[in-house]
């Protein structure tokens, strides 16, 4: 099973190859544009669009006069694609911030073995 199922619904079989995501809205229908990363000389497409057309939704406004307003909404489609999308943005970044913080430990270890060598190099002078 897929961590991702509305993505893999909408045909992306590979969610670690997206690099960035865009969304707006044309008329009534909400465009999900997502690009990729792709290898040099991949013939699959940079980026594709998604079109997720608004639901209409009509609202009680008045309840003297019975008198209602029309709304157009984002659909729950499009609402769990952006919500997986921002969960991998999220899984990304903190597994970069891991590779940062192992870096940092790395740089704090060498500079601790450096200065444990100086001191062992100092003591077999006095020798």
């Amino acid at each position: 099973m897929s961590d991702y199922p509305k993505l893999t619904e909408m045909g992306i079989k590979h969610p670690e190859e997206i690099e960035k995501f865009a969304i707006y809205t044309v008329g009534r229908t909400d465009i999900l544009r997502i690009i990729y990363d792709r290898k040099k000389g991949s013939l699959l497409p940079v980026s594709k669009r998604y079109k997720f057309p608004q639901i209409k939704k009509s609202v009680l406004v008045d309840s003297g006069t019975r008198q209602t307003e029309t709304l157009f909404e984002s659909s729950p489609a499009f609402r769990e694609a952006l919500h997986e999308l921002e969960e991998l943005k999220a899984a990304r970044d903190k597994g970069q911030d891991l590779v940062a913080m192992i870096k940092e430990e790395i740089k704090h270890l060498e500079e601790d073995i450096a200065l444990r060598s100086q001191y062992i190099q100092a003591l077999l002078d006095k020798l």
